[in-house]
């Protein structure tokens, strides 16, 4: 093994033959330069590494930022869009930058597991290595990163279980595992956790939703196995912006306190939620997605104040309230899907128009739809359901 003396008699002869005027970088954070930079190389059309010359000051070089003698940040890859990233593999070595606080890496073709060296890191706040094809497990060992306020681990190929500890960080705002081949639980944040953004969506997870912070203001969880409720979770959240579960296995009722949350969209679709919608309140979620679930009763008049309104693939029953047909004549709706329910009638008369900014689907209900408008191709092709199934029929 390199020791620290021996390194530093080398850079002091490296010292004698490069320019007076040149910074002298830590010994070992040289060395550790030199073993990331042979582990990766540029992808074709990528120049990233052509400026890494080690016969000059490796401060200087694309992506390297020093403080004093000490490598402080390193972004591997060019971050223009567009830019082909880099292939290889992640050195060990990067655990040798001890004063490390920030590690990136742009979109490549890098492969191999993590380091788990890069917990030596112990100043690291954010660590960023999306869009790669890293493989394995995520270290447990990065629970010692006491300062890390961003993990980025999304669009790779990382399998097994989201490390338990890793939700104890108690400086952990941003924590994104999208995208992945993960496996079992959630684990729960304590209540004490700083946590903005949970983005864990298209994994192979399963379990219930765990205890979350009340900081938390972005959930995406869909596209994996989780079930049962969620009315023991969601309705605290009171900060939430952004909630996606779609694409689940979810049960029981929709709490009418999610009506109420100031969310940008809530994403409930392709799950198995049953029984009525019941809003306490006009509903102002720009866009709603309820499809696709066991969901019954009638249409609540408090929906449509919402933009964007997906409650097709259900059981809801009964007339649309006349409301609905005064927001769509009045361009208040952007879209109206309710194909695939059991609506016996809507109060708009056939002469309506529709604004062409307006994408409405009424049909395979038990009506004949009151306006002729084009829906989505994979609604089909029957305008109303058979007569068998509809014993409250109404033309």
């Amino acid at each position: 093994m390199v020791t620290r003396l021996s390194v530093f008699l080398i850079l002091s002869l490296f010292v004698l033959v490069r320019s007076p005027a040149a910074a002298v970088l830590d010994p070992v954070d040289f060395v550790a330069l030199q073993s990331i930079r042979k582990s990766l190389s540029d992808l074709p059309g990528s120049d990233f590494f052509s400026q890494w010359d080690f016969t000059g000051d490796p401060c200087s070089f694309p992506g390297v930022f020093c403080a004093g003698d000490q490598v402080v940040a390193l972004a591997l890859g060019d971050p223009r869009a567009g830019t082909p990233g880099l292939t290889g593999r992640l050195d060990p070595a990067i655990g040798r930058l001890s004063a490390l606080s920030e590690l990136s890496l742009v979109p490549g073709r890098v492969i191999g597991q993590i380091p788990d060296s890069i917990s030596l890191c112990s100043s690291l706040r954010f660590l960023a290595l999306s869009g790669n094809f890293l493989s394995g497990p995520i270290p447990p060992s990065f629970a010692s990163l006491r300062h890390l306020r961003t993990i980025d681990f999304s669009f790779n190929i990382l399998s097994g279980e989201i490390p338990p500890s890793i939700s104890s960080l108690p400086a952990l705002s941003n924590l994104v595992l999208c995208h992945n081949h993960l496996y079992g639980k959630i684990p729960s944040f304590p209540s004490s956790s700083p946590l903005l953004r949970l983005d864990v969506k298209h994994n192979n997870l399963s379990g219930e939703l765990p205890a979350l912070p009340l900081s938390i203001r972005y959930l995406a969880v869909s596209s994996n196995g989780l079930s049962g409720r969620i009315d023991g979770v969601i309705p605290q959240l009171t900060d939430l912006a952004y909630l996606d579960l779609s694409m689940n296995i979810f049960t029981g009722p929709i709490p009418a306190t999610i009506f109420n949350l100031p969310l940008s969209s809530l994403r409930l679709q392709r799950n198995k939620f049953a029984g009525a919608v019941v809003p306490p309140t006009d509903v102002k979620i720009p866009e709603v997605d309820l499809s696709y679930n066991r969901l019954s009763g009638a249409v609540s008049p408090l929906l449509a104040a919402v933009g964007r309104l997906y409650l097709n693939n259900n059981r809801f029953t009964g007339e649309l309230p006349a409301r609905f047909a005064e927001r769509l004549e009045a361009a208040g709706m952007e879209v109206l899907y309710l194909q695939h329910n059991f609506l016996s009638g809507m109060q708009m008369s056939p002469a309506a128009e529709i604004p062409m900014t307006t994408s409405l689907c009424l049909q395979y209900n038990c009506m004949v739809p009151p306006v002729d408008a084009p829906c989505p191709l994979k609604a089909g092709r029957q305008k109303t359901r058979p007569v068998n199934q509809c014993p409250e029929w109404r033309v």
